[in-house]
Protein backbone atom coordinates (compact mmCIF):
# COMPACT_ATOMS: atom_id res chain seq x y z
CA UNK A 1 0.00 0.00 0.00
CA UNK A 2 1.02 3.25 -0.86
CA UNK A 3 0.18 6.95 1.01
CA UNK A 4 0.26 10.02 0.08
CA UNK A 5 0.13 13.45 1.71
CA UNK A 6 -2.04 16.42 0.79
CA UNK A 7 -1.77 19.99 1.30
CA UNK A 8 -3.87 19.60 4.36
CA UNK A 9 -2.29 17.98 7.49
CA UNK A 10 -3.27 14.93 8.30
CA UNK A 11 -5.71 14.63 5.09
CA UNK A 12 -4.08 11.03 2.97
CA UNK A 13 -4.92 9.15 0.19
CA UNK A 14 -4.22 5.48 -0.15
CA UNK A 15 -3.19 3.30 -3.09
CA UNK A 16 -3.93 0.27 -1.62
CA UNK A 17 -2.11 -3.06 -3.29
CA UNK A 18 -4.00 -4.96 -5.81
CA UNK A 19 -3.59 -8.52 -6.82
CA UNK A 20 -5.60 -9.00 -10.46
CA UNK A 21 -5.12 -11.76 -12.70
CA UNK A 22 -7.92 -13.37 -15.79
CA UNK A 23 -10.33 -13.77 -12.80
CA UNK A 24 -10.74 -10.13 -11.47
CA UNK A 25 -8.65 -8.82 -9.09
CA UNK A 26 -8.23 -9.10 -4.50
CA UNK A 27 -6.98 -6.29 -2.63
CA UNK A 28 -7.14 -5.20 0.89
CA UNK A 29 -9.58 -2.42 1.72
CA UNK A 30 -8.59 -2.68 5.59
CA UNK A 31 -5.97 -3.64 7.73
CA UNK A 32 -5.39 -2.10 11.31
CA UNK A 33 -1.80 -2.71 11.52
CA UNK A 34 -0.95 -1.51 8.11
CA UNK A 35 -2.42 1.40 8.44
CA UNK A 36 -1.26 2.41 12.00
CA UNK A 37 2.31 1.68 10.56
CA UNK A 38 1.19 4.24 7.63
CA UNK A 39 0.09 6.96 10.36
CA UNK A 40 -3.77 6.02 10.13
CA UNK A 41 -3.95 5.27 13.61
CA UNK A 42 -7.82 6.16 14.03
CA UNK A 43 -9.79 2.82 14.98
CA UNK A 44 -12.92 2.49 13.04
CA UNK A 45 -16.18 2.42 14.85
CA UNK A 46 -18.88 2.29 11.95
CA UNK A 47 -19.36 1.57 8.21
CA UNK A 48 -21.87 3.57 5.69
CA UNK A 49 -22.67 3.08 2.03
CA UNK A 50 -24.73 5.46 -0.02
CA UNK A 51 -25.67 4.86 -3.47
CA UNK A 52 -25.94 8.35 -6.34
CA UNK A 53 -27.08 8.96 -9.04
CA UNK A 54 -24.45 11.09 -11.51
CA UNK A 55 -24.57 14.83 -10.55
CA UNK A 56 -25.38 13.77 -6.75
CA UNK A 57 -23.92 16.12 -4.60
CA UNK A 58 -23.72 15.61 -0.78
CA UNK A 59 -21.48 17.98 1.45
CA UNK A 60 -19.96 19.08 2.74
CA UNK A 61 -20.20 17.64 5.82
CA UNK A 62 -18.63 17.18 9.31
CA UNK A 63 -19.53 16.28 13.28
CA UNK A 64 -18.75 18.76 15.94
CA UNK A 65 -17.14 17.51 19.18
CA UNK A 66 -17.46 14.93 20.91
CA UNK A 67 -18.92 12.75 18.30
CA UNK A 68 -16.10 14.47 15.66
CA UNK A 69 -15.62 11.71 12.98
CA UNK A 70 -12.57 10.72 10.92
CA UNK A 71 -13.44 8.78 7.68
CA UNK A 72 -11.71 6.38 5.03
CA UNK A 73 -13.37 6.75 2.11
CA UNK A 74 -13.42 4.51 -1.01
CA UNK A 75 -15.99 3.74 -3.95
CA UNK A 76 -16.99 0.04 -4.84
CA UNK A 77 -18.99 1.26 -8.00
CA UNK A 78 -18.56 4.06 -9.79
CA UNK A 79 -16.79 7.63 -9.47
CA UNK A 80 -16.82 10.71 -7.74
CA UNK A 81 -14.70 13.68 -7.00
CA UNK A 82 -13.81 13.94 -3.31
CA UNK A 83 -13.10 16.75 -1.31
CA UNK A 84 -12.10 17.68 2.30
CA UNK A 85 -12.03 20.82 3.54
CA UNK A 86 -10.04 22.67 7.01
CA UNK A 87 -12.40 23.88 9.55
CA UNK A 88 -9.87 23.82 12.13
CA UNK A 89 -10.00 27.46 13.72
CA UNK A 90 -6.00 28.53 13.84
CA UNK A 91 -5.11 26.30 11.07
CA UNK A 92 -2.75 27.81 8.72
CA UNK A 93 -4.56 25.88 6.15
CA UNK A 94 -7.68 26.49 7.72
CA UNK A 95 -10.73 26.64 5.12
CA UNK A 96 -8.42 25.32 2.21
CA UNK A 97 -9.53 22.00 0.29
CA UNK A 98 -8.00 19.36 -1.51
CA UNK A 99 -9.85 17.48 -3.69
CA UNK A 100 -9.34 13.57 -5.80
CA UNK A 101 -11.44 11.75 -7.78
CA UNK A 102 -12.08 8.07 -6.76
CA UNK A 103 -13.38 5.32 -8.55
CA UNK A 104 -14.01 1.73 -8.53
CA UNK A 105 -11.61 1.41 -11.34
CA UNK A 106 -8.31 3.57 -9.96
CA UNK A 107 -9.30 1.65 -6.19
CA UNK A 108 -7.53 4.95 -4.79
CA UNK A 109 -8.73 5.40 -0.90
CA UNK A 110 -9.19 8.93 0.79
CA UNK A 111 -8.13 9.32 4.97
CA UNK A 112 -10.21 12.65 5.94
CA UNK A 113 -9.59 13.05 9.88
CA UNK A 114 -11.43 14.89 12.26
CA UNK A 115 -11.90 19.10 12.31
CA UNK A 116 -12.33 18.28 8.00
CA UNK A 117 -15.74 19.00 6.40
CA UNK A 118 -16.16 16.71 3.68
CA UNK A 119 -18.61 16.38 0.39
CA UNK A 120 -18.58 14.79 -2.52
CA UNK A 121 -19.97 14.76 -6.15
CA UNK A 122 -21.26 11.40 -8.20
CA UNK A 123 -19.76 11.50 -11.54
CA UNK A 124 -21.71 8.36 -12.52
CA UNK A 125 -24.82 6.75 -12.04
CA UNK A 126 -25.58 3.92 -9.23
CA UNK A 127 -21.93 5.19 -7.85
CA UNK A 128 -21.23 2.87 -4.83
CA UNK A 129 -19.52 4.83 -1.60
CA UNK A 130 -18.64 3.06 1.24
CA UNK A 131 -16.72 4.24 4.24
CA UNK A 132 -15.50 3.81 7.16
CA UNK A 133 -15.66 6.36 10.62
CA UNK A 134 -14.12 7.27 13.69
CA UNK A 135 -17.02 7.88 15.99
CA UNK A 136 -21.06 7.39 15.52
CA UNK A 137 -23.32 9.68 13.81
CA UNK A 138 -24.75 12.23 16.19
CA UNK A 139 -27.66 14.40 14.96
CA UNK A 140 -27.06 16.71 17.86
CA UNK A 141 -22.92 17.47 16.46
CA UNK A 142 -24.04 16.96 12.72
CA UNK A 143 -22.66 20.21 11.07
CA UNK A 144 -21.57 21.38 7.41
CA UNK A 145 -20.83 24.41 5.47
CA UNK A 146 -22.04 25.34 2.00
CA UNK A 147 -21.30 23.47 -1.26
CA UNK A 148 -20.90 26.61 -3.22
CA UNK A 149 -19.07 29.27 -0.36
CA UNK A 150 -16.95 31.28 -2.44
CA UNK A 151 -14.60 31.58 0.37
CA UNK A 152 -13.73 27.77 0.09
CA UNK A 153 -13.98 27.76 -3.99
CA UNK A 154 -14.32 24.55 -5.19
CA UNK A 155 -14.56 23.72 -8.74
CA UNK A 156 -17.03 21.04 -8.89
CA UNK A 157 -17.09 19.35 -12.22
CA UNK A 158 -21.18 20.22 -13.27
CA UNK A 159 -23.24 23.77 -13.02
CA UNK A 160 -25.43 23.71 -10.31
CA UNK A 161 -28.60 23.56 -12.83
CA UNK A 162 -27.25 19.81 -13.31
CA UNK A 163 -26.40 18.74 -9.58
CA UNK A 164 -28.83 16.89 -7.39
CA UNK A 165 -28.79 18.61 -3.44
CA UNK A 166 -30.83 17.94 -0.96
CA UNK A 167 -31.97 20.86 0.83
CA UNK A 168 -30.77 20.36 4.10
CA UNK A 169 -26.85 20.72 1.82
CA UNK A 170 -28.93 23.55 0.31
CA UNK A 171 -28.98 25.46 3.16
CA UNK A 172 -25.88 25.12 5.10
CA UNK A 173 -23.87 27.86 6.72
CA UNK A 174 -20.88 29.63 5.12
CA UNK A 175 -17.49 28.86 6.83
CA UNK A 176 -17.32 32.60 7.86
CA UNK A 177 -20.39 31.81 9.74
CA UNK A 178 -19.31 28.24 11.36
CA UNK A 179 -19.74 27.91 15.00
CA UNK A 180 -15.63 27.56 16.23
CA UNK A 181 -15.94 24.38 17.39
CA UNK A 182 -12.81 22.65 15.89
CA UNK A 183 -8.90 24.66 17.07
CA UNK A 184 -5.87 24.09 15.23
CA UNK A 185 -3.86 21.33 17.41
CA UNK A 186 -6.69 20.22 19.64
CA UNK A 187 -8.17 17.29 19.22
Amino acid sequence: MEVSKTDLEGVLIIEPRVFADDRGFFMETYNRDRYVQSGIAEVFIQDNVSVSKKGTLRGLHYQAPPFAQGKLIQVVRGSVLDVAVDVRFGSPTFGKHVSIELSAENKKQFFIPAGFAHGFVALEDDTIFSYKCTNLYSPECDRGVLWSDAQIGIDWPFPESELLISEKDRKQPLLKDIAEEFVFGVR
